[in-house]
């Protein structure tokens, strides 16, 4: 359990004065996840919103080390980093313990940087890396990626005459990475920020990769009140539509359930981007986004009582 005083004594590794938007889930989400550990760190970041926006030159929003990376590449870069740091430490050149840290968006890891970040996972460096999964590609003007929901307008997905938006289910990401059998795998979101900072405790503290996808809004391309990110994002825990998680020890748990679900039409209906559901025409789908979250939600009740 996080302890809020303390945690308030951790000095800000990202600074105010970046360009992020106002209420935007990256900035959020960051200095929550950062705030999982007291050692020296090393931060990663693929290009992206948060790349963009925290270190247009000359300016830095960063008091730690950082590294801007392509899309595609930087759990190869952080790895060679950490690589780099072990081969130190052995010789005796560094004596500080230093941990190492990968941000990326949903577009750079969903998508994009993949096959880096599963390559990265296979060989076990140790680090952590987070996604701060806005459910799209926003930094280059809100195209779908794989993280995108089901029935979401995006601008290569548009709601129109011919479409009802993004037709396909969203990848199971954080199941692909548990797969790769590391010690630590996680899904949690801004809005609960105990929980994150507790669950970037235990990925900062295991020793080999560890893996937070984090719901983290994006108002613009959610097309949603700036002011709202916090409630939007716990109604997408308490409808069940993003899960609060964690695979450890190869075992899987909730590390929070609403005591009653709350149907997804009161997450959906809070933004502009999916507001053509609520066309008659577009009934069915939504009734068949509430159908494959209750699946999802099962699924992950037996998955959690055969693990146990």
């Amino acid at each position: 359990m996080a302890n809020i005083k303390e945690l308030s004594k951790i000095p800000e590794r990202l600074t105010g004065g970046h360009r992020l938007c106002s209420g935007c889930g990256a900035s959020i989400a960051v200095r929550q996840v950062l705030m999982g550990t007291t050692s020296p760190v090393v931060v990663g970041a693929s290009t992206g919103c948060l790349e963009v926006a925290t270190t247009i030159y000359p300016y830095t929003a960063w008091n730690t080390p950082f590294i801007h990376n392509a899309f595609e590449n930087v759990a190869a870069t952080i790895s060679g980093v950490e690589t780099a740091y072990r081969a130190l430490k052995k010789q005796g050149k560094i004596k500080k313990d230093i941990k190492f840290v990968a941000f990326g968006g949903d577009g750079g890891t969903y998508d994009i940087g993949l096959q880096s970040l599963s390559g990265a996972l296979e060989r076990g460096h140790n680090f952590v890396y987070v996604c701060y999964d806005n459910e799209g590609y926003m930094n280059t003007g809100i195209q779908r990626s794989s993280a995108t929901p089901t029935g979401a307008s995006t601008t290569t997905a548009p709601a129109g005459k011919e479409s009802y938006g993004k037709p396909q289910l969203r990848k199971d990401l954080t199941a692909i990475v548990a797969a790769h059998n590391i010690p630590y795998v996680a899904q949690a979101c801004i809005s609960n920020w105990n929980d994150l900072v507790a669950k970037s405790q235990k990925a900062f503290a295991v020793d080999g990769p560890a893996f937070l996808n984090v719901l983290a809004l994006c108002h613009r391309g959610w097309r949603s009140p700036a002011a709202d990110a916090i409630k939007i994002s716990k109604l997408a825990i308490d409808t069940g539509f993003w899960p609060l998680i964690e695979y450890e020890n190869k075992k899987w748990r909730f590390t929070y359930k609403p005591k009653e679900r709350k149907p997804v039409v009161e997450f959906l209906k809070t933004q502009g981007r999916f507001k053509h559901l609520f066309k008659e025409q577009n009934k069915p789908v939504l009734e068949q986004i509430q159908r494959d979250i209750d699946a999802h939600w099962t699924y992950l009740e037996k998955l959690v009582q055969v693990t146990s």
